[in-house]
């Protein structure tokens, strides 16, 4: 699982609180605009456009944000790259305001073009400051446009750090603090002309300003069809990721009457997705089906497959995970699942599991139908690099224990030159059966509970039933797994006080006197990652995978339509290595590397050639002892409470030292040039000063632990939630640790052994 990680604007919709824009109108100045204010923050954002037919580049915005914010921001359309961004704050009493734009997960820039005003009605009080301003030019921009006649999403950005140069309009900034995105259909925020006119002028008042809401599906839609209310199900799974649709598979395999519920829509075509690039229109296939479009995931401004109320990457669609990320396919390692790991020892042996899990999706190091592989520049340089360190060329999956001073091809789970996973395979072969159904656009939030025994799930549809011995297995992920045992009262007092105090979740929970304490959240892992950046005059960037949704190379795009070989039937990667590492502590650490061309960004004080960048990323991963908690905020949306990196400070100092080793013998490669970092900085600043968000590889594991006692573990052996009777948990989020590679296939094996466990347990439907 390969995800390309930056200073990213996330979406974030509270699906389960409908966040979306509604009218209001200022006391202060009399304008009706369209927009929310944030839950957890109390910032009120809002718009109004003028009439569409006037034609005209510009709008009015409103900012009000409490004063302990240092600096708040929007991003109109919906993204932090490519897109117009307005950011303001406080100095002196005075509003500061900047138009920024960035080209890559770095520092916004400031951008010419757009002309801010601010209007009359800004202010700056002891508590609250107010930015009403009129952005000029400001729907369209040299990277894009706004739509102001159809549905988008509306970005926001807080920071409770103060810029660096408050006097400055260009002063630079550090990441923000939270960030987020909402639903709303811009159609509906045009003013009338006369009102618009007046309020650009700095007039007040009006007739009331904007147009009577209307029904319009965008993809930020929170209601789904009506759930089967009436129907009682064996088993009732939520989550349609890796765990989610193999358990569904194999517990429709064996008869039982199985609903698939999931939160998004369809993904690759077969499973209803039209959503792709203009060059693949009339071939069948999708944005997700074409491995080479991945890179694109992070760039385009839609950003529907997010889920939409987690600040970190994660997939919200058919397929979760699968469906978006680089597909980087690892056969488990036997100590991916071992006592030494923290794994029961009932689940020592994975092989059998490993080989189902194989016989119905095989991995490839050449997914290409031609069985050529393509752009292996990057892999003829950095083998040069790993030869001269005493690394041997190896079939990787071919040995999955062989992970120390290897390196291969990197190996996925495409499948004839398309996107595979468990959505070409598991999927479908349950959705050709009668008694299973797979419910899309569905919110669950939480299980019916009595005492220790569920009876349903809840839904923004209603309650769907179990039969009298039916079972639930929760499989939403790292993040929309822990949500759901606290929306259903399990899991640590504070976050389950959270839950009861919101106004909508807090009524359906149980009494507390069926509250199940248990450390839900906990024990989270994800691999620290570093990105090294470099050059070589034989490497071809791929123009950085710029244009491969709207301007694809043609001779690859029509290579790729004719039989679905080519660079686009390939993901960026193209080789991957590890190494192991004794720390000072006794222990030893994995260090992966992955190394693909292209970068997600430079920071360099040389000139250098673009078209020859590559990056290597290098992760820590089994052995890792550093630990952070997940849980959810005020308005009960997913969040990391305590970073996981480097809590330990071996963990860094063997990163740090996989680092140099990298690096040591970089001279003896002709061409081979380090920019990031170049020699003006070491590896250890480099390391001390990476942007922590930055570290994050989105591989989390480990918030509903594995394990034999409920003191350090959420569930028991047969994934069974203690303290509980038929409710489950069979996902990324029952990982004792993390594994050797990209936890892609260890999630799919244990989702094998786990429903299998499920199945052989007494009591069942």
């Amino acid at each position: 699982m390969l995800f390309r990680v930056g200073l990213a604007l996330l979406p974030f919709i509270t699906k389960s609180l409908a966040q979306q824009a509604t009218q209001y109108t200022d006391p202060d100045n009399g304008i009706t605009f369209w927009g929310l204010t944030d839950p957890v923050h109390q910032v009120q954002y809002g718009y109004v456009f003028p009439p569409a037919s006037q034609g005209l580049t510009e709008f009015i915005g409103e900012i009000v944000a409490p004063i302990g914010l240092k600096w708040v921001g929007v991003s109109p359309g919906g993204a932090m790259i490519n897109n117009l961004l307005l950011v303001a704050w406080v100095n002196n009493g005075q509003i500061v305001a900047t138009n920024r734009k960035a080209t890559d997960y770095t520092q916004p820039l400031p951008y010419k073009g757009p002309i801010l005003t601010n209007l009359p009605s800004t202010k700056v009080n002891s508590t609250h400051y107010k930015w009403v301003y009129r952005c000029q030019n400001c729907t369209v921009w040299d990277t894009g446009s706004l739509d102001t006649n159809g549905g988008g999403p509306g970005a926001w950005v807080v920071s409770t750090a103060p810029v660096d140069n408050p006097s400055d309009p260009n002063s630079t900034f550090e990441e923000h603090t939270d960030f987020g995105l909402y639903g709303r259909n811009y159609a509906d925020s045009h003013a009338s002309a006369d009102d618009y006119a007046r309020w650009a002028a700095g007039g007040t008042g009006g007739g009331g300003g904007g147009t009577t809401p209307t029904t319009t599906s965008t993809t930020a839609t929170t209601s789904g069809p009506p759930v089967p209310t009436g129907t009682q199900f064996d088993y009732i799974v939520v989550g349609s990721g890796p765990g989610g649709i193999i358990a569904a598979d194999r517990l429709s395999e064996a008869g039982k009457k199985v609903l698939l519920v999931e939160r998004g829509g369809p993904s690759t075509w077969e499973t209803g997705g039209t959503y792709g690039p203009d060059w693949v229109k009339g071939h069948n296939l999708t944005k997700f089906d074409v491995p080479g479009l991945f890179e694109s995931m992070f760039t385009d401004p839609n950003v529907f497959w997010w889920c939409q109320d987690i600040n970190v990457f994660a997939g919200c669609l058919v397929g979760g995970g699968t469906s978006v990320n680089g597909a980087l396919y690892w056969y488990p390692a036997d100590i991916d699942f071992a006592t030494s790991q923290g794994w029961p020892a009932s689940w020592a042996n994975h092989n059998p599991y490993t080989a189902k899990m194989k016989a119905r999706l095989p991995s490839t190091d050449h997914p290409s139908t031609d069985g050529k592989r393509y752009l292996e520049q990057v892999y003829d340089v950095v083998s040069k690099l790993l030869t001269g360190q005493n690394y041997q060329n190896i079939t990787i999956n071919d040995n999955p224990n062989a992970k120390d001073h290897v390196y291969g091809y990197s190996a996925y789970d495409f499948l004839a030159g398309k996107r595979g996973g468990p959505v070409a395979s598991y999927l479908r072969t349950a959705k050709a059966r009668k008694n299973f159904q797979l419910l899309m656009n569905t919110m669950v939030t939480g299980v019916v509970r009595n005492g220790t025994k569920v009876t349903g799930v809840r839904t923004d549809g209603g309650i769907i039933p179990l039969t009298a011995k039916g079972r639930v297995i929760l499989a939403g992920g790292s993040f929309g797994t822990p949500r759901l045992l606290y929306q259903s009262g399990i899991g640590p007092t504070d976050m389950l006080n959270l839950v009861k105090a919101d106004p909508t979740s807090g009524p359906n929970m149980p009494p507390q006197s069926q509250w199940i304490n248990l450390p839900v959240g906990e024990n989270v892992s994800d691999n620290p990652s570093i990105n090294l950046v470099f050059t070589h005059p034989s490497v071809d960037a791929y123009e950085n995978w710029a244009n491969i949704m709207s301007n694809p190379r043609p001779a690859d795009a029509a290579q790729y339509l004719k039989d679905q070989s080519g660079v686009f039937a390939q993901a960026s990667p193209r080789l991957n290595f590890w190494r192991a590492y004794g720390g000072s502590d006794g222990k030893t650490r994995y260090l992966q590397g992955t190394a693909r061309p292209g970068a997600a960004s430079v920071t360099t004080s040389y000139p250098y050639n673009a078209s020859n960048i590559f990056t290597i990323t290098a992760y820590l991963s089994t052995g890792i002892t550093s630990r952070g908690r997940i849980g959810i905020d005020a308005a009960l949306r997913p969040r990391v409470l305590t970073n996981p990196w480097f809590t330990d400070p071996v963990d860094k100092a063997v990163l740090i030292q996989g680092l140099k080793d990298i690096v040591s013998n970089i001279k003896n490669v002709t061409g081979m040039t380090l920019i990031t970092p170049d020699n003006t900085t070491t590896i250890d600043d480099y390391v001390n000063t990476y942007p922590t968000a930055n570290l994050n590889s989105n591989h989390w594991v480990g918030p509903c632990s594995i394990g034999n006692s409920a003191s350090n573990s959420v569930v028991d052996q047969n994934t069974k939630v203690f303290n509980t009777d038929n409710l489950f948990v069979i996902d990324a989020s029952i990982l004792r640790t993390l594994p050797m590679g990209n936890p892609h296939g260890a999630i799919m094996s244990a989702a094998e052994q786990g429903v299998a466990k499920v199945l052989a347990l007494a009591g069942g439907p």
